[in-house]
């Protein structure tokens, strides 16, 4: 009787954990988020170097700002070593890119570049500061007026206020005092 009692409990035990398992082992397959492989990444390195002779430009400010299909990814900066050169491998490939670069003593730096390759290297020559372009006047290469340095504003010369001309005073004309009163001589 007990081997009947151990049997029966065995099969019973057997038949819920047949339903059981497969239910829950379906449920564990919805649940939860579903895992996206993150993107492929391009190796991006940014040479900074003066145009008038090519030496290095350390400390320079490189900001990378992708765009991919259309969507604004973040921006990332990067300083420049003593090489001049900043490296990057976090940028999505395929994507847009535009950098700028900021260093003292010299023009902002920006332009578009198309990532289509695992690795991209992008050599960049700095320029001084030059005139702002005007749709007036033709200022085409015309070099920056301005000194290096801390400058005073230009100011206008500034010219003394013209005198004030006053008309001609007329005696009593002005004044509100009564005049004397004439005295006779006793006789």
């Amino acid at each position: 009787m007990c081997l009947r009692r151990y049997l029966g409990l065995a099969g019973l035990l057997s038949f819920s954990l047949a339903s059981v398992l497969p239910m829950a082992s379906a449920q564990d397959h919805s649940r939860g988020r579903k895992y996206k492989a993150p993107p492929d990444t391009s190796h991006i390195e940014v040479e900074i170097v003066r145009a008038s002779n090519g030496k290095p430009i350390p400390n320079a400010a490189v900001i990378f700002n992708p765009e991919k299909d259309g969507k604004d990814e973040g921006n990332l900066e990067v300083k420049t070593g003593p090489d001049g050169k900043a490296a990057i491998d976090v940028i999505p490939t395929g994507s847009k890119l535009r950098v700028q670069v900021i260093a003292g003593g010299f023009a902002t730096f920006a332009e578009d570049y198309m990532i289509d390759t695992t690795t991209k290297e992008i050599s960049i020559k700095m320029l001084r500061p030059r005139a702002q372009v005007s749709a007036y006047v033709d200022n085409s290469g015309k070099a920056s007026e301005r000194k290096p340095g801390v400058q005073e504003p230009v100011r206008p010369p500034t010219t003394p206020p013209p005198a004030s001309v006053t008309p001609p005073a007329t005696p009593d004309a002005e004044s509100k005092t009564p005049p004397a009163p004439e005295t006779k001589p006793n006789l």
